[in-house]
């Protein structure tokens, strides 16, 4: 499995009891985020990144290819929720890059900044709704790649503003689609062909898509480009 998936900078395989497992070079050495295992290797420490609790984990594992996530880039995350996924980014992109996470929630975006956020200098948060990205005054700079993880029916349309808004010209957008969230009298798989459809209409290149399933039921993930 290790020679097929890609995986992204500051991030590496382990054996671990018999089993092969990733994990990303911990920016904060020594914390937990969500209870993950901490592994070290030579001078350096990781934390076990789980595919059950981060979709982004998954799409690796389920052959996404190379994502944008690099050493220095400087990310833009749409539904940042406690901090899963979002703490291995910042793990990635390392003291160099930035993450800019929104998230409509204040009592999660206490946990957020409570765990996460205070411990990381690469994270600035924002507390707004992602519709409203007019609101958003911490971006100060352009962004390669928009993470977006939010159950909206109208998900992918949040997206494709928050890109038109912030992405860099042939930045990346990385959609987790939730077709149970948009639309639960179409099929899962029709549903996502409508939204990867409204991704080419708005100027996109689909670069891949993947089903999420076993680590997540009727989810998918698409990495596009912006053209």
């Amino acid at each position: 499995m290790e020679k097929d998936v890609k995986l992204p900078d500051n991030t590496n395989w382990f054996m671990i009891d018999g089993t092969p497992k990733f994990g990303t070079k911990n920016f904060v050495p020594g914390n937990r985020v969500y209870g993950e295992q901490l592994h070290s290797d030579s001078n350096d420490e990781y934390r076990i990144w789980d595919p059950h609790r981060s979709k982004l984990a998954a799409s690796l594992l389920k052959g996404i290819g190379p994502i944008p996530f690099y050493e220095g880039a400087n990310i833009l995350y749409l539904g940042t929720s406690t901090g899963t996924t979002a703490s291995h980014i910042s793990d990635i992109i390392s003291e160099s890059g930035i993450l800019f996470c929104v998230e409509i929630s204040q009592r999660v975006s206490r946990d957020f900044i409570d765990n996460v956020a205070s411990l990381r200098s690469n994270i600035i948060t924002i507390i707004a709704d992602a519709r409203d990205h007019n609101s958003y005054t911490s971006i100060f700079k352009m962004i390669d790649c928009v993470y977006c993880d939010i159950a909206q029916p109208d998900q992918t349309l949040i997206a494709i503003k928050n890109c038109k808004q912030f992405l860099k010209r042939k930045g990346t957008l990385m959609l987790v689609i939730k077709p149970r969230s948009i639309d639960v009298t179409k099929s899962p798989d029709q549903v996502c062909a409508e939204e990867i459809l409204k991704l080419e209409q708005n100027g996109f290149t689909i670069l891949n898509t993947v089903d999420l399933f076993p680590f997540d039921k009727d989810h998918a993930m698409v990495i596009a480009t912006l053209i």
